[in-house]
């Protein structure tokens, strides 16, 4: 193989070529060079082309993504008609992802605990899951809170009158006894249909201590086969996987075509502050915790770019969740943590989600020339430190808590039309962000119960070459 086609300057060339498209196209637009649109095209796709032969040498999934991601982008800038036809991709790919969630819990509880039989272990994760969870989601909560109040986003915006009228999606408002009956399945095959990931997790726990209790004769059968269920599953996992570089493309190129580039510039104060404030809550919060635990930080960044970024793509936790189960196992999680702690995390541990919902409240008081005292504010961030607990499960949940919030605090609705216009954008970041969150939470229990692996996570070897 000649040396200029290696990995290393195929990578150098995308980045160079990257930076000076970037340039050429800041000085077309505010020097009005006029550049004709048949040079710019190919132009743009110049450092893309470059990045995809580099995924073939590299012969990454996760570098298949991120070339997907750029691609998608570009396709629905220039051909938007077509890429608001290609959602359906996607979908596709989540809808497979769901049908992997329930018998994968399933199959890792149940071998976990009944394998196991240290009943007092599930206690333990427990109360010390809960513990974490509350503390790091309450922090998100005052980072977006400080993040909005110094951005000041919201203020002057030119608003559109068209934006503030119209009908919200229905939503339905629960009180604290549906969130808490909500945690309780009462009918498993409901629950996997309706993809109640917190109900699946109180059934499998629920089944696991009772195969655990049970005589030899009878558990031994039951192991053989929630075992063979997940080797299964994580097999089936990996070949769903190999279609995640396509649902990502098609993801990416629909929220471009269907939104256009325009509506960044419209917002961008609303989505800078929300993006800037997730990376400072990552390297304030997030990267201490790392540390202070002395976890490999490149390779636990190895282990969460291909869930993380999956998320990012598909604004969807669960289509992250059986590669982020996986991938946290390859790490040195314990099998039985981390099918424990995920799952509870994707309701109880949304760090994203807390941190859009703090901004997101001040934002439509900002829009609406609202003034909230600091006493206010603080009051409203103690309700969401409580009501924020309960989107597990529930459609829309961020948009329920959102309304709540604003009708309890005397806010008009009509800003959150606003949101919803940008709501995928944001949804992005905050979903990336949940599933980085709840990675790290596995290895923070792991560590806590004395059961993580570091040679493991030092020697990592994902295997995800395609």
């Amino acid at each position: 193989m000649p040396p200029m086609y290696t990995q290393k300057r195929l990578l150098t060339g995308f980045l160079v070529s990257f930076t000076a498209v970037i340039i050429i196209l800041l000085a077309d637009h505010y020097a009005a060079l006029n550049l004709p649109v048949l040079l710019l095209i190919p132009l743009r796709w110049l450092p893309i082309l470059i990045f995809m032969v580099y995924a073939v040498k590299k012969k990454s999934l996760t570098t298949w993504i991120f070339f997907s991601m750029l691609a998608g982008i570009e396709f629905g800038y220039d051909l938007p008609a077509v890429a608001k036809e290609m959602n359906i991709v996607s979908q596709i790919f989540i809808h497979l992802v769901k049908t992997i969630i329930a018998p994968l819990l399933f199959g890792t509880l149940v071998t976990g605990i009944a394998g196991h039989a240290d009943l007092k272990q599930v206690g333990r994760m427990g109360w010390k899951s809960l513990l974490y969870f509350e503390i790091v989601s309450t922090i998100a909560l005052f980072i977006g809170l400080a993040a909005i109040n110094i951005s000041g986003a919201g203020h002057g915006v030119i608003v559109p009158e068209a934006m503030t009228r119209g009908a919200l999606p229905e939503v339905q408002a629960q009180g604290w006894r549906d969130i808490v009956l909500h945690v309780f399945p009462e009918n498993i095959a409901k629950s996997i249909a309706e993809g109640q990931v917190l109900q699946i997790v109180v059934f499998s726990i629920l089944f696991g201590i009772a195969v655990a209790m049970v005589k030899e004769q009878y558990r031994a059968p039951m192991l053989r086969f929630t075992e063979s269920l997940t080797a299964v599953m994580f097999k089936f996992t990996n070949m769903i996987m190999l279609f995640a570089p396509f649902a990502v493309f098609s993801a990416i190129a629909y929220s471009v075509g269907h939104m256009g580039l325009q509506v960044l510039l419209n917002l961008f104060e609303l989505l800078a502050t929300l993006y800037v404030s997730l990376i400072a809550f990552m390297l304030l919060v997030l990267l201490p915790i790392l540390l202070f635990l002395k976890i490999p930080l490149r390779n636990f960044i190895r282990a969460i770019s291909e869930p993380a970024t999956i998320a990012f793509a598909t604004t969807s936790s669960e289509s992250a969740l059986p590669r982020a189960m996986e991938n946290m196992e390859k790490f040195g999680v314990p099998r039985q943590i981390v099918a424990f702690v995920i799952p509870t995390g994707y309701s109880f541990n949304l760090d994203g989600t807390t941190l859009y919902l703090a901004m997101a409240s001040i934002f439509v008081a900002n829009m609406a020339g609202i003034h909230l005292s600091f006493e206010t504010q603080i009051i409203m961030m103690l309700t969401l430190m409580l009501t924020s607990k309960g989107v597990a499960g529930v459609p829309r949940a961020s948009l329920v808590i959102l309304l709540g919030t604003a009708a309890s605090f005397g806010l008009p609705t009509w800003p959150i039309f606003i949101i919803l216009g940008i709501d995928e954008l944001m949804d992005m970041a905050r979903t990336a962000t949940n599933v980085i969150g709840n990675c790290l939470a596995t290895v923070v229990i792991a560590r806590w119960e004395g059961e993580f692996d570091q040679e493991k996570a030092k020697n990592l070897n994902l295997e995800t070459e395609v």
